[in-house]
């Protein structure tokens, strides 16, 4: 059928298919640049469950999986860290606990470790597979009990069962990416007796990404990214050094859950990780966005 200006249906999808190649174009250099680079992606609980808590459906788990196979597809080494707090709040409250946190931190007593354990790893963890493998058998999940992987230590008696990383050892790690395989990572660490922790999952990312020599550590979160007044949205900072973090930090601009994924970028860009990206999961497919266009999504942190 021709319109009044004469132009057929086969002009608009001539313009379409140049549109699909100019993409695709503009992604090969890319794809060559992270060709066989490690990248951590830490996922947060909050991106998991933003569909059906009514937020951007571009949140959810089928578009965060799709493009972590996409990724894999074209070369990409991607290892997965998830958090779950938002799902760790909903059955506490289900259970009659109240959620307690202390600088961005959520206090655990042992009855909560327990939950925090089963949502983690028999829950969280296993739907992001699950969605991941839809597209081909590529991804494993582990926690960071696993091998050791995770040695833990107590990071403040007020907090309880809350760690911090004492040793990583990503070996495991390192042996499913030989074998093309995408890990994903539900952070629960152990000490040395076997007492298991709940590992913010923020300060994970940052130590794996650390001890893998990741190329980029990616926080695909629910917020824009890195605002130099909380209180103005409009005050969003696309791209700076690690010491303009430090120094927002320092004065109190960071404040809530940005603390610790600002503190782990900080460290992590200080510590050889090329680059840190926050980015708004909000936007559809902000990974492939970040990683394969020219397009940023969010804040990008370099040392």
């Amino acid at each position: 059928m021709w319109d009044e200006g004469g132009h057929g249906e086969g002009a608009g999808l001539e313009a379409d298919a140049g549109a699909k190649a100019a993409v695709l174009v503009e992604a090969l250099p890319y794809i060559r640049r992270f060709w066989g680079k490690i990248v951590v992606v830490k996922y947060g609980g909050n991106a998991l469950w933003g569909a059906a808590s009514g937020a951007v459906p571009s949140l959810g788990l089928e578009g965060f999986a799709s493009d972590i196979a996409l990724m894999r597809s074209v070369g990409v080494l991607p290892v997965v860290v998830h958090g779950g707090g938002p799902q760790i709040g909903e059955l506490m409250g289900r259970l009659g606990k109240t959620p307690e946190f202390r600088g961005g931190l959520r206090v655990t007593d042992s009855e909560t470790l327990e939950i925090a354990r089963m949502v983690l790893v028999g829950k969280v963890n296993r739907e992001i597979v699950t969605a991941i493998n839809v597209h081909g058998p590529l991804a494993v999940g582990i926690s960071g009990e696993d091998a050791g992987m995770i040695e833990a230590a107590p990071r403040d008696p007020d907090l309880g069962f809350v760690g911090d990383i004492s040793r990583l050892q990503p070996e495991l790690l390192t042996r499913l990416l030989a074998e093309d395989l995408v890990p994903v990572v539900a952070t629960i660490g152990a000490d040395e007796e076997g007492q298991a922790y709940n590992i913010n999952a923020d300060i994970a990312a940052g130590a794996i990404a650390k001890a893998l020599s990741a190329e980029k550590l990616v926080y695909l979160t629910d917020v824009e990214g890195v605002l130099a007044d909380p209180d103005n949205p409009a005050s969003l900072v696309k791209s700076l050094s690690a010491v303009e973090l430090d120094y927002l930090l320092g004065r109190g601009a960071i404040t809530g859950g940005m603390v610790p994924k600002v503190a782990a970028a900080l460290d992590a860009v200080t510590s050889g990780v090329g680059q840190v990206h926050i980015l708004d999961g909000r936007v559809p497919h902000a990974l492939l966005l970040e990683f394969f266009t020219k397009s940023g999504v969010g804040t990008m942190v370099v040392a």
